[in-house]
């Protein structure tokens, strides 16, 4: 009877480690909101573009850059990630943005070491 119930802890623990080393194989940093949205129709003037993230960033390996409707890069500040949200990288805009469609390119390192990179696009009116 004692050798039943200590198999079937160990199966429930083996169970259990196996489920939570799975979960952290699949913390990456994946893009969970964004300022101006994926999608969205800007009508006003913009300072910044600010992508949040699932998992903290490592500023050294992540970044972001923007082009415009014909591919072309737009100028603009340097991609930083948060002091305040390590899950957040801002890219500051050094000009007004003329209206067209847009696509925002990124990049990151998670802290845990996982890379993950996307694009979204806007459009400005």
């Amino acid at each position: 009877m004692k050798t039943s119930i200590r198999n079937t802890f160990l199966s429930v623990a083996t169970v259990l480690s196996l489920l939570a080393t799975m979960q952290q194989a699949q913390a990456h940093a994946h893009l969970k909101s964004s300022e101006p949205a994926a999608n969205a129709e800007v009508t006003t003037s913009l300072k910044q573009l600010t992508l949040t993230f699932t998992e903290g960033l490592e500023p050294a390996f992540s970044d972001v850059i923007l082009k415009d409707s014909q591919g072309a890069v737009v100028p603009t500040g340097k991609a930083l990630v948060s002091k305040r949200n390590r899950q957040q990288i801002v890219l500051p805009l050094i000009a007004p943005l003329a209206a067209g469609a847009y696509q925002v390119n990124w990049h990151v390192l998670s802290t845990d070491g996982h890379k993950t990179k996307g694009n979204y696009s806007f459009t400005m009116k």
